[in-house]
């Protein structure tokens, strides 16, 4: 018996090429156990949701191609981990963009069932509070796991980095590796991916 690879899409809530949130996901992906494969999926091209886009009886806008390939991609995941910033006390618009994409069509959406990890942060002290408390809600709607405890607030988040891209604060590394550890726990219960090897 041999177990396949599970694979974890990284959504980050900022489209700034230099972002925190990008250089956190960054810190976060080689964190990921053996057996796991954990790749950035980009939201930035992705057009402003459009419901006629699928709506059936809309015949003259068809289904844009990055809707399809995101919507694929997040289906063939066996979890996905958001990183975001906090914009105005709430999700910055191009993540709740990309939410909800993944949500239609109703019959077939890509984030149900899916283990859900959050990880927000912000310049001030907050940590992202409001960013992660909004996504959790849209989340819920979907059904998805995620982890009660620990909930991750990165505050200050330019202080985490001193002069280069790697977190430089001990315990912080430790702690993010026992969340990241946490939710590989959490997929390995609720997206068993096994297959049978052949004698």
């Amino acid at each position: 018996m041999k177990r396949m690879t599970k694979r974890v899409s990284v959504i980050v809530g900022s489209l700034r090429r230099g972002s925190f949130a990008r250089k956190i996901a960054h810190n976060l992906i080689p964190m990921f156990p053996e057996g796991y494969e954990a790749k950035i999926v980009e939201i930035r091209d992705l057009p402003l949701y459009d419901f006629d886009y699928d709506d059936p009886e809309v015949t003259d806008k068809p289904v844009p191609a990055e809707y399809t390939e995101f919507r694929e991609t997040i289906k063939a995941s066996d979890g996905v981990l958001f990183v975001t910033p906090e914009n105005n006390r709430t999700i910055p618009a191009c993540l709740k963009n990309a939410v909800d994409i993944g949500s239609k069509p109703n019959a077939d959406v890509a984030w149900k069932g899916l283990p859900a990890g959050i990880v927000s942060h912000s310049v001030g002290r907050m940590g992202g509070y409001s960013s992660q408390k909004n996504l959790r809600l849209a989340l819920s709607y979907f059904d998805m796991p995620t982890l009660g405890q620990p909930e991750v607030f990165l505050s200050q988040s330019p202080e985490l980095f001193g002069d280069g891209d790697k977190i430089t604060r001990e315990s912080t590394v430790e702690f993010l590796q026992k969340y990241i550890d946490r939710f590989a726990e959490l997929i390995e219960k609720t997206q068993p991916r096994l297959v049978f090897a052949g004698a």
